[in-house]
């Protein structure tokens, strides 16, 4: 739809985790089931846009960060939350994810998209 406004709402009524935390450590898990070992995660560098907040098991979620960081070049983490003055990696999924990231990033704006860029790069 043109309207951003109205493309978002249709975008939540069909998103069934809208709003409401998403199942990271399930994702994860069919992420690295599907791409890990023998598939495209081998040796990549992984990007996770996320805002962390989880409903699942922050357990799953560590235990399925540390398989991906074993299998990935370096893995960033995209959390727009992250550039808020005060932002401590709290939520359940970002703090049981955190020591498993090599870069964390807030991707907020694009200036700091630039540094999104450059972490997938190599660079600082």
């Amino acid at each position: 739809h043109r309207r951003p406004d109205v493309a978002l709402e249709r975008a939540g009524r069909a998103a069934p985790d809208w709003s409401g935390g998403t199942r990271l450590g399930e994702a994860l898990r069919a992420f690295n089931a599907e791409h890990g070992r023998r598939g495209v995660a081998r040796g990549a560098v992984v990007v996770i846009l996320s805002d962390g907040w989880d409903r699942g098991d922050p357990a799953l979620v560590a235990r399925e960060m540390e398989r991906l960081r074993r299998l990935a070049h370096r893995v960033v983490w995209v959390n727009p939350r992250s550039a808020r003055p005060g932002f401590a990696p709290l939520a359940g999924g970002m703090a049981a994810a955190l020591p498993h990231v090599d870069v964390l990033l807030s991707g907020h704006s694009l200036a700091a998209f630039e540094e999104v860029l450059a972490a997938i790069r190599g660079e600082g």
